[in-house]
């Protein structure tokens, strides 16, 4: 591998517009290199911002970064290029799957499986997603929690409102561009203070500064528990109860972000949905700061 690498890199040098850089990165990604094939894929992606295996080859570096938000944006940008890009059906088929988006991850991998049909690592995917079972990323090492409550009664009411539309979305806010952004979105300092987005209750009342507060304590709490475990930073926290399911993550080291959807759907995917959330509120903080 090594001397792979290094007879990419001179081939690369020898001609920067060459597109040796797909399998140089590849290689160095393979390696473990992240940085070193991060750096390559970002130099090829700029020099063929239309080539879909440059938003590929970025996508699976990202993805082995664990972000997640951003590898999504990627391979939909290679899907936008070629609708069967392989690859690219490939890597947003497991992310859905990870976030326990079931029937997306059947339609893209699917998709896959249209165009190589004796590809064994698709076909055992699709058995995985079509049966049911977990994905072995979900069980991978991250500091989080799952809180489970007794389900209310079917005469209960629920404590918040859902709106069915972007209403009330702030276009300027930290929360533009995400799609499905509806309320139920947070994002606070660690003092509790709300710097964007809102909560409210079943009766329209605005009640983004107690949950904001509410979710500030919750993120001090899961670092001082990260802290006394010796697990590091945490990475999410995430709620389900019968009405509502929650995640908590941290788009920079002093916010949080709180995200919140119907228990219809699953807590994965309010995590991913919370994931591409924090991805444009670090942007927004960026411009603001």
């Amino acid at each position: 591998m090594t001397e792979d690498i290094r007879g990419l890199t001179a081939a690369l040098a020898a001609d920067p517009a060459s597109l040796v850089f797909l399998r140089l990165g590849e290689a160095l990604r393979r390696r473990g290199q992240l940085d070193a094939a991060q750096k390559v894929a970002l130099a090829g992606l700029n020099r063929y911002p239309h080539l879909p295996d440059a938003h590929d080859l970025y996508a699976r570096v990202l993805a082995d970064r664990r972000d997640f938000a951003s590898a999504f944006d990627e391979w939909d940008m290679a899907l936008r290029l070629d609708p069967n890009h392989l690859g690219s059906l490939k890597g947003i088929g497991f992310l859905y799957f990870q976030a326990g988006d079931a029937e997306h991850a059947r339609e893209h991998l699917r998709a896959a499986a249209a165009i190589v049909p004796d590809d064994e690592g698709i076909l055992s995917a699709l058995a995985l997603v079509e049966g049911g079972r977990l994905s072995p990323a979900q069980s991978e090492p991250e500091v989080s929690a799952a809180v489970s409550t007794v389900p209310p009664t079917p005469s209960a009411a629920p404590v918040f409102s859902f709106a069915s539309a972007d209403e009330g979305v702030d276009e300027q806010g930290p929360f533009a561009g995400v799609e499905n952004a509806l309320n139920m979105l947070l994002l606070v300092d660690g003092s509790g203070l709300r710097l964007g987005g809102e909560f409210r209750s079943i009766d329209g009342a605005d009640i983004s500064e107690e949950i904001s507060a509410c979710g500030a304590g919750a993120a001090r709490e899961a670092a001082r528990a990260a802290r006394i475990l010796g697990l590091g930073e945490w990475k999410s926290v995430s709620v389900e109860t019968g009405e509502w399911n929650f995640s908590l993550v941290q788009p920079t080291p002093d916010t949080c972000l709180i995200a919140a959807r119907p228990a219809d759907l699953p807590v994965g995917q309010v995590g991913f949905l919370a994931e591409r959330a924090a991805k444009a509120a670090r942007q927004w903080l960026e411009l603001v700061r």
